[in-house]
């Protein structure tokens, strides 16, 4: 009896001084998902901000370190990338949480010459996709580029040895057809990371096909069904893009499908971007293909059959797991005030 009272007290003085070991509450958590940060051209049209608001969260799944931003030819400037995304990380509660880092405005062959610079165009994105690559982790991180892929190029130039600690997931190309709007925007950084030596994938786009993110598509009234007053109620409503004010992303999603032109069959939109995010939560819904890495020149495919680098190709993506999620998603946190 007096043993089993002994150990009883040192078992609660155990427990007592784990509590109140200051290391012990600072260490990082088992439970943390995959570290993730997502580079968006945020302002372009309407997916990307589903696919932030899917990534964000999704806590369970991922660790999201960061957001950088891009500029494309249809978003406006980078500032205006800036303030889109950052509208979507105030909406989910997430201002304080994540930090959103502005990215480079010009193009990969124009930036290149000047990454010797202490500042150049995209430094503040390059330089913590840097910092966050060599950070010791368990597993390497995850770059999820749903835009052109300019800042990981030029991360990649600056500091080669990244590449080795990352696995870029990009959102991009109709492989094996030419064309899309992503890879359109910088073909040269694509092409510079078609030839490093990292671990590299490629959700496919594939408009008009039922193979590509492009088939991951919903129609105008469903969102207008489903998704008013998901996701979590911030206090301090936000300006929406296109004016309004909104307190929840759900609401948001509304007036973006309210705004956009682009619609196919006069009702549907794809939300590429989100499926990307889908997939790196669960490879199980899409198929992956393991290739020898090709090059993107004079406007096509170049096949490299012989060449030992492979690169995995993503298809075949199944809609209704991936909207069936995202729904979730926004449902169980809807209501929630961060």
């Amino acid at each position: 009896m007096q043993i089993s009272v002994t150990r009883f007290f040192s078992l609660v003085l155990l427990v007592l001084l784990a509590g109140c070991n200051p290391a012990s509450k600072n260490a990082p958590s088992e439970d943390l998902g995959m570290p993730v940060i997502l580079d968006t051209d945020a302002n372009n049209e309407l997916d990307d901000q589903h696919a932030l608001a899917y990534l964000l969260l999704n806590e369970q799944a991922f660790d999201v370190v960061g957001i950088t931003v891009n500029a494309t030819s249809s978003g406006g400037e980078i500032e205006e990338h800036l303030k889109e995304a950052n509208r979507v990380v105030s909406l989910v509660g997430w201002k304080e949480k994540v930090p959103v880092i502005r990215g480079a405005n010009g193009d990969f062959p124009e930036i290149r010459p000047t990454l010797d610079q202490e500042i150049f165009d995209g430094s503040e994105a390059v330089n913590f996709i840097i910092e966050k690559a060599m950070k010791k982790r368990k597993s390497p991180l995850v770059l999820l580029p749903v835009g052109k892929l300019t800042n990981v190029a030029l991360a990649l130039e600056k500091k080669p040895a990244i590449a080795k600690r990352i696995r870029i997931v990009w959102l991009g190309s109709n492989y094996p057809d030419p064309g899309e709007y992503n890879l359109e925007n910088d073909t040269a950084a694509l092409n510079y990371i078609l030839k490093c030596d990292v671990r590299f994938e490629m959700a496919t786009v594939r408009y008009g096909q039922s193979t590509g993110t492009a088939a991951v598509k919903v129609a105008r009234r469903e969102i207008y069904t489903r998704m008013p007053g998901l996701g979590p109620v911030v206090e301090e409503a936000v300006t929406g893009r296109h004016g309004g004010s909104f307190t929840c992303f759900g609401d948001y999603s509304v007036d973006l499908f309210r705004h956009i032109e682009q619609l196919e069959d006069g009702c549907f939109r794809s939300l590429f971007d989100m499926a990307a995010v889908a997939i790196v939560k669960d490879p199980s819904w899409a198929e992956e293909k393991e290739i020898p890495c090709p090059l993107y020149l004079q406007n096509d495919w170049a096949e490299q059959p012989e060449n030992d680098r492979k690169i995995v190709i993503w298809e075949n993506f199944n809609k209704d797991a991936i909207l069936s999620d995202f729904y979730n998603t926004l449902e169980m946190s809807q209501g929630t005030v961060p």
